[in-house]
């Protein structure tokens, strides 16, 4: 009996492990954009932010349109708390790149406090990027509102 166990314990992880794909090193550039992307929201940095977006990035939050000025505006100017702190945790669901262009779909969790209360929000975010000069930017994010307590 233990040797069906074993044997069942060994197929069921090597199927796990084909199952698991490789990430390129495109496929990576490409999460670490929204990676650093979200660092620097957290940072409160507008210099960094702009370097990973494309000067005309459309965001679609809550059922709006802006621009790298109102994120900038709302995420970071008007963000004056000085007990700000952002801890984000991406979870990506698929990454995919053609040529210049790359979209990634991700669960993002962002741990927020400010003004002395803590909120923890869920949102599935998906972001089309293009490659310029060899770097990619973000051009498209469009953010859905999972949970928000």
């Amino acid at each position: 009996m233990k040797k069906i166990q074993l044997f069942v314990i060994a197929i069921s992880f090597t199927a796990l492990l084909q199952a698991q794909a490789t990430l390129t090193e495109s496929q990576q550039a490409v999460q670490q954009t929204v990676i650093k992307l979200f660092d620097a929201l957290s940072n409160r940095d507008s210099v960094s932010l702009k370097q990973y977006c494309a000067s005309d990035i459309t965001l679609y939050e809550y059922g709006m349109a802006w621009n790298i000025d109102t994120l900038i505006s709302r995420a970071i100017t008007l963000n004056t708390a000085t007990d700000f702190k952002r801890i984000n945790s991406i979870s990506f669901i698929n990454t995919t790149v053609n040529k210049d262009v790359a979209w990634t779909t991700y669960n993002l969790s962002s741990e927020i406090t400010k003004d002395g209360k803590q909120v923890a929000v869920k949102w599935l975010e998906t972001v089309i990027l293009i490659n310029e000069k060899n770097r990619w930017e973000v051009k498209v994010l469009h953010s859905s509102l999972i949970k928000r307590n």
